[in-house]
């Protein structure tokens, strides 16, 4: 009896141990939390000297660039075009409420003025200008809140060596000088840089995971340098698993939550708790593609922006900038197509829930405290029924206009009766109240 009461007396110090070791968020990050989830729509921006080559944020990678041949791109990456209060006005009328820059993609080039490492804009190439102090005190001045995007892999360093799934093919890296723990403590040097040199910084995005999904990445002490830095600061992790401790929110890359339709996506056993995002491309790749035909047209962002709100997460919708600075005209239009939309519909994404029923190819529902909001996607006229809809209706109307809409309740959902003259091109919103 006694021993039993010993083992389970060091069963409960144990449990109790790694209980405390387990991450609270502070107050100022809940509080962030609640800002992220009620902000519903953010601009990611992929761009670095990539951009040079015209062939996407992967081409080191997918060419197989030998390092000598890819470290001459800094030399002649001037992009003299480049205006970040003009990048910031555009944001504010796309209807962004946040951004994610990538300070640093998986070549290894900050795109700041970093003392951990001398290959960045300031020390590499002839613009010799801090991008991102740049576009970050622009963003601030139009309201907008900054986040970073920042590579855990890295195709240039040795220390990050052995490669993990990619980079296999990039020549002259030595193998010899493979260092795990001098490549962390680069990667908690850079991330302190980017958390005390510029001020409020919202989110941190990682990415790269994947590539080394068995190893030790060291996150007890890199999220916990991050939220000892700056509290409120919101970290996410793009490897396609479940949140991992001391993560604030959880993204699906080019996927809605659960669908898992790209195949390395997160399953739905997967789907956590935390604020989502979910994040796609205006163009078919996420950095600068010369060759882009994959253009996508305002109905179809807009329905990415709906369904998403429809899931309970935000959109962060992705432009390429060009080498010179530029964002090219058909993503500058995306944004402001969508902006003159969200002026209109604002209050149907913007601080509302979603969830409570699932979006479909014909429907997704948000709400707020006041209104159900039912964006109708087909724009088709005629019966729509939504399945599972409980709450008793008190009336339906057309958002734009207050059109009357009938509608029956059966024990399947919500059966509306769509007419010809409520349909419109991109999105039908009703404003449905509750009894």
């Amino acid at each position: 009896m006694k021993q039993l009461l010993i083992i389970f007396l060091l069963l409960q110090s144990f449990f109790l141990s790694h209980a405390q070791e387990k991450y609270v968020p502070s107050q100022a990050n809940l509080e962030n939390r609640a800002w992220f989830e009620a902000s519903r729509f953010g601009v990611f921006i992929h761009w670095g000297v990539y951009s040079i080559l015209g062939d996407g944020e992967w081409v080191m990678n997918n060419q197989n660039f030998a390092l000598d041949e890819y470290s001459l791109l800094p030399s002649f990456f001037n992009p003299i075009d480049f205006d970040a209060k003009q990048w910031a006005k555009l944001f504010k009328q796309s209807g962004a409420k946040y951004i994610t820059f990538t300070s640093r993609h998986h070549d290894g080039f900050s795109m700041w003025n970093s003392k951990a490492s001398e290959y960045n804009i300031v020390k590499a190439t002839p613009f010799k200008r801090d991008i991102v102090k740049e576009l970050v005190e622009a963003c601030r001045a139009e309201d907008i809140k900054i986040m970073f995007y920042y590579s855990l892999l890295d195709w240039k360093r040795d220390d990050y060596l052995p490669t993990g799934k990619v980079g296999k093919g990039i020549v002259g890296r030595d193998s010899t000088k493979g260092n795990w723990d001098s490549y962390i403590g680069f990667m908690k040097s850079q991330l302190t840089e980017l958390l005390t040199d510029y001020g409020r910084i919202d989110g941190i995005w990682f990415d790269g995971h994947w590539d080394k999904p068995d190893e030790d990445w060291h996150y007890k002490e890199i999220y916990g340098l991050i939220h000892q830095l700056q509290p409120q600061c919101l970290i996410g992790n793009n490897h396609h698993i479940a949140p991992i401790d001391g993560e604030d929110f959880q993204m699906f890359e080019r996927d809605l939550p659960g669908e898992n339709k790209t195949g390395f996506g997160t399953s739905a056993d997967d789907v956590g708790h935390l604020p989502k995002e979910v994040c796609g491309t205006i163009a078919g790749s996420w950095g600068f593609d010369i060759k882009d035909r994959h253009q996508k047209t305002f109905k179809e962002v807009l329905h990415y922006l709906v369904k998403a709100a429809g899931y309970d997460a935000n959109l962060l919708l992705n432009v390429g900038p060009m080498p010179n600075g530029q964002i090219q005209g058909y993503q500058q239009d995306r944004l402001k197509e969508l902006g003159a939309w969200l002026s209109t519909y604002g209050e149907t994404i913007y601080n509302t829930r979603g969830g409570f029923v699932a979006p479909h190819e014909d429907y997704a529902l948000t709400k707020n405290t006041k209104h159900t909001f039912i964006h109708v996607l087909n724009g088709k006229s005629g019966t729509l029924t939504i399945k599972g809809f409980a709450p008793k209706v008190k009336s339906l109307v057309t958002f734009a206009g207050n059109q009357k809409i009938s509608f029956t309740q059966t024990d399947e959902g919500l059966q509306l009766e769509i007419p010809d003259n409520a349909i419109n091109a991109d999105d039908l919103v009703l404003k449905l109240t509750e009894k």
